[in-house]
């Protein structure tokens, strides 16, 4: 049956409407040329009562009869003297016009003299870039125009530059990564350094966006995300960049911040997870920070191979199946983990075949973290004993369908311990602390489309999931609690969020724990 059109006044009242709306500001604009020397007249006047309320308010009150007595004296006067009401009245208009004038100052006009000279050094020093001997009509050439060349420019209150567009010639090899790397370094070093750049190519219009970015939130502390079953926030970054915001809490006052959110579960694309950084770059704090949100609606093995205790306050938590940091314990925890796949897989597909849900110990979330494992492969080297990376094979390539998810994190100078599997099946990514641009390619895929910051805090650094873009990140506050060097204020933020603790720490052993985890 053929489809009956739209009534007329639905398909055409969107357009009417924007064409009334139209009228009406035209209308406004032309009323309000019109009526600007009104405008200003009324507006003076106003001023004038003002001007006169308060200074008869400031009077004292011995003194206002006399004043009176001059005001009447005056308005006498100038009714006797010929033609004196008219020029009184052309008087006060022209005092009201004067004292009604806008006197917002206008804005300069271009740049001043060294704003105009730093765009001149920047242009000079883009002409052997931008530039050839063939072409007839350069845009770039010494001694050119600049303005021609920089549409677009923004400075801010030291005269620094904030925003530039640059127009370059078509010939140019943008679409090559190392001609695109001498123009950012070129413009990284020419407009400031100690400062993060984004740089946007338009290779369809020949133009580059240099934008200032501004420094990440570095007091975001621990705390209850607003997010949903299989949602992890693994930092937050710039607000153009994702098109979601979280309620975050900073003391009594409340902000939303947009998120980097990693999703995991039976259809995530990115199922596991990979945290590589420098020593005191904030590994171990992202880890606690998934830990923490994962413990919501999962369970959770934690293997650290650096031995120095960063998970101690997760001992004995409700959830935490296990917390290991000696090579024995690891190779039993993962030995288990890998079990316990291979038995979710085998319930999951036979209550499938059967045409069934499947079973609920199946449905429960389970998270593998990995703190340093590279560690552990050289003790087993020496001791004789199985690589535990060896034991994350299964996990890694069948955990999104048992509901198991692996997180890795280790250090740039151990990148080369770490397993094949481990490489590969790991399509989620985090770089923190100082990395060069060849390290950060090497494990995001891709580089950052903006400049490395000056000074690294902790938790800083980029995030890419899957084939997505590079992401800045800053990771939240989740220090160790048991740390003394931790302030009191996030000692209490992540001591709220562990859950209640159902075991002592010193009563079973934690082979005991995993052993008789379901």
């Amino acid at each position: 049956m053929a489809r009956r059109p739209l009534p007329r006044i639905l398909s055409t009242g969107s357009a009417q409407i924007a064409r009334s709306r139209e009228l009406a500001r035209t209308a406004a604009d032309s009323a309000t040329d019109v009526l600007h020397p009104l405008i200003t007249i009324t507006r003076g006047l106003r001023r004038l009562a003002s001007a006169g309320r308060r200074r008869w308010a400031d009077t004292p009150k011995d003194k206002r009869g006399p004043l009176l007595f001059l005001v009447a004296s005056v308005v006498l006067v100038v009714a006797l003297v010929p033609y004196g009401p008219l020029l009184a009245v052309i008087t006060l208009m022209a005092a009201a016009a004067w004292q009604g004038r806008d006197r917002t100052p206008a804005a300069p006009e271009g740049p001043d003299e060294s704003q105009t000279q730093r765009l001149r050094s920047l242009y000079e020093a883009l002409v052997p870039y931008f530039s050839t001997a063939e072409d007839p009509e350069p845009l770039f050439t010494h001694g050119g125009e600049w303005d021609k060349a920089f549409p677009v420019y923004e400075f801010d209150e030291t005269g620094r530059i904030t925003q530039l567009v640059i127009r370059y010639p078509a010939y140019f090899t943008d679409g090559e990564p190392d001609s695109r790397a001498r123009i950012e370094q070129l413009l990284h070093a020419k407009s400031g350094r100690g400062r993060e750049y984004r740089f946007a190519w338009d290779e369809e219009g020949n133009q580059l966006s240099v934008t200032v970015l501004p420094p990440l939130p570095t007091d975001i502390a621990a705390q209850r995300f607003v997010t949903s079953p299989g949602e992890t926030v693994l930092g937050f970054t710039d607000p153009t960049e994702v098109q979601r915001t979280l309620p975050l809490t900073y003391g009594e006052e409340q902000r939303d911040v947009p998120p980097v959110v990693w999703r995991t579960g039976v259809r995530s694309t990115e199922p596991h997870l990979l945290v590589m950084g420098q020593p005191g770059s904030g590994t171990s704090t992202l880890l606690r920070s998934i830990a923490l949100q994962a413990l919501l609606h999962g369970d959770v093995v934690i293997v650290e191979g650096g031995g120095t205790g960063e998970y101690a306050c997760l001992t004995g938590r409700d959830g935490v199946l296990a917390v290991e940091c000696g090579l024995t314990g690891a190779l039993a925890s993962l030995e288990w983990a890998a079990t316990e796949t291979e038995r979710r897989l085998i319930a999951v597909n036979r209550a499938r075949q059967a045409g069934h849900q499947p079973p609920d110990d199946t449905k429960r979330p389970l998270w593998i973290l990995l703190d340093r494992p590279s560690a552990f492969t050289h003790l087993a080297a020496a001791d004789g004993h199985r690589d535990p990376q060896s034991l994350l094979q299964v996990p890694l390539r069948h955990g999104r369908a048992a509901g198991v998810t692996v997180v890795v994190a280790d250090q740039f100078d151990s990148a080369d311990a770490l397993s094949d599997a481990v490489r590969q099946h790991t399509r989620a990514r985090v770089v923190l602390g100082p990395a060069t641009p060849e390290q950060l390619a090497a494990v995001l895929g891709a580089p950052p489309r903006t400049t490395p910051a000056a000074d690294v805090p902790p938790g800083r650094g980029y995030a890419r999931l899957g084939t997505g873009h590079v992401h800045r990140l800053q990771v939240p506050a989740t220090p160790d609690p048991h740390d003394e060097a931790t302030s009191d204020t996030a000692r209490q933020a992540v001591l709220a969020l562990l859950p209640p603790r159902t075991t002592p720490a010193d009563a079973v052993p934690v082979e005991a724990v995993v052993a008789d985890a379901p």
